[in-house]
């Protein structure tokens, strides 16, 4: 192998260690804003620095699919004295009425999931809302009309015309 051969090789490996470092899966798709960060670092920190009216947000839990039918939104907020029934974890298939939304450290405390401490009280166990399913929602007015609000912006991306257009439809357009 003489040292063009040698050269040759070099840069086509040195090449290949580039577009296996650029094709990694680091970040597959490109930025559609570049005021949005990318970062992993940057994304955690938003989370667990964000203040109680996102992490209200952040604690929605989906809803059971009679319910989903019924009202025709995915998930809502979890809030005190929805009923839930537990998903995944260790204590799936567990249900109750949800006794405390603990926002600060991103948990919900369920009424019949306690555990005995040593010294022989009882504490309630703490269970993201990711992890369970609403299954009886406590109403008021102003939680029903968030569910219509929601579930009429939800019909309107994807529901009954889905992609469809009327005359009706076409009008309230041109009028916009």
């Amino acid at each position: 192998m003489n040292f063009a051969e040698f050269l040759a090789l070099y840069f086509h490996l040195y090449y290949l260690l580039l577009c296996m470092r650029r094709f990694s899966g680091l970040q597959i798709k490109m930025k559609q804003n570049q005021f949005v960060s990318s970062s992993a670092r940057k994304a955690r920190k938003a989370h667990f620095n964000a203040p109680s009216h996102i992490r209200r947000k952040l604690m929605s839990a989906p809803l059971t699919k009679d319910l989903r039918n019924k009202h025709g939104i995915r998930s809502i907020p979890i809030r005190i004295d929805d009923e839930v029934t537990v998903t995944r974890g260790h204590y799936k298939g567990n249900a109750g009425r949800v006794m405390r939304v603990y926002r600060k450290k991103f948990v919900i405390h369920i009424d019949k999931i306690t555990r005995e401490k040593a010294n022989g009280s009882t504490v309630h166990i703490g269970i993201h809302p990711s992890k369970v399913a609403l299954t009886k929602l406590k109403m008021d007015k102003d939680r029903r009309a968030m569910i219509e609000r929601k579930a009429a912006g939800r019909a309107r991306i994807t529901g009954l015309l889905k992609g469809k257009h009327t005359e009706e439809t076409i009008s309230e357009e041109k009028n916009v």
